[in-house]
């Protein structure tokens, strides 16, 4: 029986930033895909908020990003309401536009040279576990069946998630919309902005950029509630874009044209035994504020440290319980914020106009409630709970802050380490310098803070004596 530490199920970006995490931490892993070895172009996703533009920074892979994607630094909803990111506190107060399949590429070529172990067409068929690790029964390209043994394993295979089948877990929720069309398509006359969106009456439309001269459309016309098998042709997408857009660009040569529905789904557990869900396998919802694949990124991101903590021997197991402490909230949020946006967006009773009205008056005026919303739909505002003793700043994240010698805090992050920054004179890491970077504040705050490897506080202490640091260096770091 082959034996890893840690199997991940999904090969899409949730799977591939969790397994290149966990190889670059020294931790051997291996990537079980039933798909054939291609990136698709047929993603879904094409915005990066800032807070994941930040974890890839912390990876290396921002630059590269930015460099191919478009950035977009005004973000419109309803129509009628233009918010500005330009004061988002953050190095990316922008959005990132550009294709999933781009940063599937960035991600896959990280894993690979950290030494990912990738299984293609490769099925998984059982999943049975016990008080010593997990076994997978798979089944490969040429029919074989063979078992796998691994310490951890990690459903990140998509809202239809084998995995999560196999431990029993429901996936409660409903659809929101149904019969959503998507097309790619050549277009004769190029939008006005960067993101086309709006909604009008009963229809809806999207259109993004896909940089190699395509398009990807999404619309929705709620009077044509059919079945996602229902043929698909062009026409039926240019009304639906000339319902909610008042043209169609003048649409042609489609390369590929679908229809499927949009659920609001959540397990009511990420995690069973040794097994844990991330991304569409834990959580699916709207389109609406770009947020899905974010959310599956950032999943893996907490995830990840907290596996490479364990399997190497540095962490008891109970670290492991925090993963569903802190991100089941954030997915419960998730799913509440982008089915009010396409609720809210799509409304059409005197009341749902009269809110979004009230809304977006409040959004356009009142600069709090602008930033919570920002917060939320960014990834930046969240906030992981702490003990009650604990120091303010423990479980918020960290702005990307200048150190000392010049660098930055995201860079120190690279290699998944944690990172201690100190008002003193820089302290010797010791037998933990392949885990832990020592480094001080560029300005002159006196606050000692051991930040996490996915950039979150983990202790914090004003005045700290080297005693308090070791406590907190042994009992995070180990």
């Amino acid at each position: 029986m082959n034996r890893t530490p840690v199997i991940v199920v999904g090969s899409g970006p949730t799977g591939l930033l969790l397994a290149g995490d966990l190889a670059t931490a020294g931790v051997p892993v291996t990537v079980v895909e039933r798909r054939p070895h291609r990136i698709s172009n047929l993603s879904r996703a094409f915005v990066l908020h800032a807070r994941t533009l930040e974890q890839l920074d912390a990876r290396g892979l921002a630059d590269g990003l930015e460099a191919v994607g478009q950035r977009l630094d005004r973000l419109r909803l309803f129509g009628s309401l233009t918010i500005g990111l330009e004061d988002l506190p953050s190095r990316f107060h922008h959005l990132l536009v550009l294709p999933q399949y781009e940063v599937e590429k960035a991600l896959e070529r990280r894993a690979v040279e950290a030494g990912v172990d990738f299984r293609y067409e490769t099925g998984v068929t059982g999943l049975s576990q016990d008080e010593n690790g997990v076994t997978v029964r798979v089944e490969g390209p040429d029919g074989v069946t063979e078992s796998l043994r691994a310490e951890y394993v990690v459903g990140a295979d998509g809202m239809r998630s084998t995995v999560r089948d196999a431990i029993g877990l429901p996936f409660p929720g409903h659809s929101v919309i149904r019969s959503v069309v998507l097309a790619d398509v050549r277009l004769a006359e190029q939008p006005e902005t960067l993101l086309t969106v709006n909604a009008v009456g009963d229809a809806f439309a999207f259109i993004a950029p896909f940089g190699d001269g395509y398009h990807r459309v999404i619309a929705w016309n709620r009077a044509r509630d059919v079945a996602d098998s229902e043929p698909l042709d062009l026409d039926e997408i240019k009304e639906v874009t000339r319902l909610a857009l008042g043209r169609d660009f003048g649409m042609h040569d489609a390369r590929w044209m679908s229809r499927f529905h949009s659920d609001e789904r959540q397990a009511p557990a990420y995690r069973v035994g040794r097994v844990f869900l991330a991304g569409d396998a834990a959580h699916v919802h709207t389109p609406a504020g770009g947020q899905g694949m974010n959310t599956g990124l950032q999943d893996a991101a907490n995830l990840s440290w907290k596996l490479a903590q364990v399997t190497g021997g540095h962490a008891g197991p109970d670290l492991l319980d925090s993963y569903q402490c802190e991100r089941h909230p954030v997915g419960r949020a998730v799913l509440r914020s982008s089915g009010g946006i396409v609720r809210l967006a799509m409304a059409r009773r005197p009341w749902e106009l009269a809110l979004r009205a009230a809304l977006t008056t409040v959004l356009d005026h009142v600069g709090p409630a602008r930033r919570r919303m920002l917060g939320q739909l960014t990834g930046i505002g969240y906030k992981y709970a702490a003990p009650r003793s604990a120091h303010p700043l423990t479980g918020t994240r960290v702005p990307d802050v200048a150190l000392a010698d010049g660098g930055r805090l995201h860079e120190s992050l690279r290699g998944g380490r944690f990172v201690l920054i100190t008002p003193a004179p820089s302290l010797d890491p010791g037998p933990r310098k392949d885990r832990l970077a020592v480094e001080r504040w560029a300005s002159g705050r006196r606050t000692t803070v051991l930040v996490r490897p996915d950039g979150y506080v983990g202790w914090a202490k004003e005045e700290a004596t080297p005693a308090d640091i070791e406590a907190a260096l042994a009992g995070h770091v180990g």
